[in-house]
């Protein structure tokens, strides 16, 4: 198994950290591609994202942060990949009318065909935790894990996390 941790919105450096405690926690190497930032637009950066998924298998772990669970939701949406078979989203934000209202970004369906777990600390600073039941709205068949601490950076949950991600914990 290998590790794809997809970094947020210019959080190349940021989430760094985030992705090398799971990484350790599931005794598993990190793919971590740079996700640009001169573009954000979605066809942009869901090129990118697309590229790296081509490299994982069904078994692999995904993780997104932030916006690039965002763009990994997208084009898990088109339905025409089948690999990985499950994946772990991170503080994600919603962008509909009743999150952040930025149409382009906005997540219409369809639901995915994988098992999604949904992560969101209570007190994240850049995400407001609101946002877990916009995206639980969308994505009904989620697994939601809700955590009190942690801020956007999940600081010290990498254990939870990973469990989660290697299935130990998925409900």
């Amino acid at each position: 198994m290998v590790l794809l941790f997809l970094h947020g919105a210019g959080g190349y450096d940021a989430d760094r950290t985030l992705a090398d405690a799971i990484a350790a926690e599931l005794g598993q190497p990190v793919e971590y591609p740079r996700l640009p930032e001169d573009d954000m637009s979605v066809e942009h950066q869901t090129r990118f994202v697309r590229a790296a998924l081509d490299a994982v298998g069904p078994d692999d772990a995904v993780v997104a942060h932030s916006f690039g669970a965002t763009m990994l939701l997208r084009i898990l949406a088109e339905r025409e990949r089948s690999a990985p078979r499950r994946v772990t989203l991170l503080a994600m934000p919603d962008w509909s009318p009743e999150g952040w209202d930025v149409a382009d970004y906005a997540f219409a369906g369809p639901e995915p065909a994988q098992v999604i777990s949904l992560h969101h600390c209570r007190d994240d600073e850049v995400v407001e935790f609101a946002h877990l039941a916009l995206n639980a709205r969308r994505i009904p068949h989620a697994a939601l894990h809700e955590h009190d601490s942690g801020g956007h950076q999940f600081v010290g949950l990498a254990p939870e996390i990973a469990r989660d991600v290697s299935g130990t914990t998925h409900r």
